[in-house]
């Protein structure tokens, strides 16, 4: 642990820097595009409102006339205290109120359906690549990449007419039964895992191909390496082989390619919660471009941002303790 002290150091001050960046840039590219959240209500009813409420409203959205300078040091402040200004389109709610209510529905849902996929995909990966050349290896890759290669939305839509609409075995709408209180209840619970299979059941099947590949491919390449070779002249046993040797090296390259997918969760399955009318981060984000909500947008890509940063920091920590190499 001590030999990791170090490198882990390093690695945290430079995510610490492309936070301070991010942040950055979360404060000043909104401010380059012309207009702002107040001018921007104020034109939606056409010059029917009294010009002395856009005083109030700029207020209300914090939109100032000090110094950019005063500006940008009040907004980190308010970031650190979690404050990110008031939502226009879900006026006046705040913005961190307004991404608390689709935060957990696209971390259950994306984040499950992401961990599956991954988990599943590589498993069977590993297992065609160490039986090369068996049934396993023979179908499941080209059936998956085929099922990958049609768009996203379509398998949606797919799902929803054949198993929503045409056998009526799922809902097709919404995160759980209007009948139901939300509640940490057995019915609720049971109605909310009904009504995210489909939408989780899509993203798995279409990213279940991606990851098998990756898998596949990295693993056959590490069989034939020096060092697997080198483990079956010892006598070592094929399991200990295929799980301590192959797939350990072999899990490097999905263990990055997973934590950025990992990260950009919290940006929500956009083309899925549409589909659905899942009320996830990517509803949000999308009434937040329809509305112009601009604190809103802000605050959902800040949230996107840091937690890309956040998964890949703890993924380098994990490729650190799997790789001894990297250290070196």
């Amino acid at each position: 642990m001590t030999a990791l002290l170090p490198h882990l150091v390093r690695r945290l001050g430079f995510y610490l820097l492309a936070a301070f960046a991010a942040l950055t840039l979360n404060f000043f590219v909104p401010r380059m595009m012309p207009g702002d959240p107040a001018t921007a209500i104020f034109a939606r009813f056409q010059g029917k409102l009294d010009p002395a409420a856009l005083d109030a409203m700029s207020t209300a959205f914090g939109i100032s006339d000090a110094p950019l300078y005063t500006q940008y040091l009040d907004y980190l402040l308010n970031t650190l205290h979690g404050e990110l200004g008031t939502s226009l389109t879900y006026f006046p709610a705040p913005v961190t109120a307004v991404i608390g209510t689709g935060l957990m529905w696209t971390v259950v849902l994306a984040g499950t359906a992401l961990v599956i996929a991954f988990a599943a995909g590589s498993a069977i990966g590993a297992w065609a690549a160490w039986r090369r050349g068996g049934l396993l290896d023979r179908i499941a890759p080209p059936l998956l990449a085929f099922i990958g290669a049609f768009p996203y939305f379509w398998l949606a839509m797919v799902a929803v007419w054949g198993l929503g609409f045409q056998l009526g075995w799922f809902p097709v709408r919404h995160a759980y039964s209007p009948e139901v209180s939300p509640g940490w209840s057995l019915e609720f619970v049971g109605s909310a895992i009904q009504h995210a299979f489909l939408p989780a059941g899509t993203m798995i099947v279409a990213s279940l191909g991606g990851w098998l590949l990756t898998m596949r491919n990295t693993m056959v390449g590490v069989l034939d390496t020096d060092a697997i070779r080198y483990a079956q002249a010892r006598g070592l046993s094929p399991r200990r082989i295929l799980w301590h040797y192959a797939v350990r090296n072999a899990m490097l390259p999905s263990l990055t390619s997973f934590g950025m997918a990992l990260g950009f969760v919290l940006s929500g399955a956009l083309l899925t919660e549409i589909v659905f009318g899942y009320p996830g981060q990517g509803y949000l984000l999308l009434q937040a471009v329809r509305g112009q909500d601009y604190p809103l947008l802000q605050g959902l890509f800040l949230t996107i941002s840091l937690a890309v940063l956040a998964a890949n920091f703890a993924v380098d920590v994990l490729t650190l303790v799997l790789d001894p190499r990297i250290r070196r």
